[in-house]
């Protein structure tokens, strides 16, 4: 058994060394534990301090493009160096280490094939009060979408089995972290949570720059994956609310018109037609979607089993040539 623990980096230089001090190069379940960094386009010293630390393996990308894309790269790399098991973290010592061990405990008990650590919010101090509401806001739409029961969605320090990472696959560019249990939900992928620790802030998180943009990035991100996975569902809601208020409005039209007072309310009447109408163009945009959610599936479905082809095939010429 492999574990490999991947980290993404942009210019983390300054904290990356502590970060990889505190990581286990041996675990109990574990024939051989790796340590691999995805450098996403940095201009410091943060590969250099990857190799004197003793990394393992190290990917670049030549520009940066975001800690989403990094997160893929990652686990495309884990999975062609053979991991069986994969965790990810932070470069900036955000999580403790010591509690990799409970993280990968239900995968290696065939229990989860997703394990998502699930940090004490109500006890962070450097965390802002919009921070947690907005954290719980998201980890409570997760549940809805996802129909699972993770209570910190948001938290990157997690777990996953090789089955569940060749299932992945990310389209936000901002972050991984909501759609990835979005995903595992949506395709019956055992998911849990452990509590973990954290430790003391080494420095501001990079996705919230401000907490006005990182409001505004965390709705968009909100929106954006009820849209993309739950499409029916998100165009259906606003087609039956278009539609609701121009029957309402048409209703009171007819109210006025039958006693006799509705030659005033012709604006109500244009009003009515056009909300109508909207709904139920609305509602035909719902089907499209739900239709091009469904291929969507399919075409995630033909990728993971093209993997495991591709595997398969490799196993099979190692095997012939030994």
């Amino acid at each position: 058994m492999k574990l490999i623990i991947q980290i993404p980096c942009y210019n983390e230089a300054e904290t990356l060394a502590i970060a990889l001090d505190s990581l286990p190069k041996q675990l109990p379940g574990f024939d051989c534990v790796e340590w691999l960094i995805v450098d996403d386009g940095s201009a410091d010293n943060t590969v250099r301090v990857a190799h004197e630390c003793g990394v393992d393996h190290v990917i670049s990308h030549t520009a940066n493009q975001g800690l989403a894309r990094a997160f893929m790269t990652g686990i495309d790399a884990c999975l062609r160096l053979g991991a069986d098991v994969i965790v990810n973290t932070d470069a900036d010592n955000q999580y403790n280490a010591d509690d990799i061990p409970a993280l990968v405990q239900p995968i290696l008990e065939h229990r989860a094939d997703i394990v998502v650590g699930a940090r004490p919010i109500a006890s962070i101090e450097h965390f802002s009060a919009e921070k947690k509401l907005l954290q719980k806001l998201g980890s409570w739409v997760v549940r809805l979408a996802s129909n699972t029961d993770i209570p910190d969605a948001p938290s990157g320090f997690r777990a996953m089995s090789r089955a569940a990472a060749q299932r992945l696959m990310v389209f936000n560019d901002y972050t991984y972290t909501l759609e990835t249990i979005i995903q595992a939900g949506q395709k019956n992928m055992a998911i849990t949570s452990v509590p973990i620790r954290v430790n003391e802030d080494l420095r501001p998180s990079r996705l919230v720059k401000s907490i006005p943009s990182y409001i505004k990035r965390s709705i968009f991100t909100i929106v954006r994956i009820f849209a993309i996975y739950r499409p029916f569902r998100f165009f259906g809601t606003i087609g039956a609310l278009l539609f609701g208020i121009g029957f309402l409005i048409g209703a009171r039209f007819l109210y006025f018109y039958f006693t006799g007072r509705g030659g005033g309310h012709v604006q109500s009447l244009i009003l009515c037609g056009a909300l109508l109408g909207m709904g139920l163009q609305t509602f035909l945009v719902a089907f499209l979607a739900d239709l091009l959610a469904a291929n969507r599936k399919l075409l995630e479905d033909v990728r993971y089993r093209q993997q495991i082809l591709r595997e398969a095939l490799i196993l099979e010429k190692e095997d012939s040539s030994t």
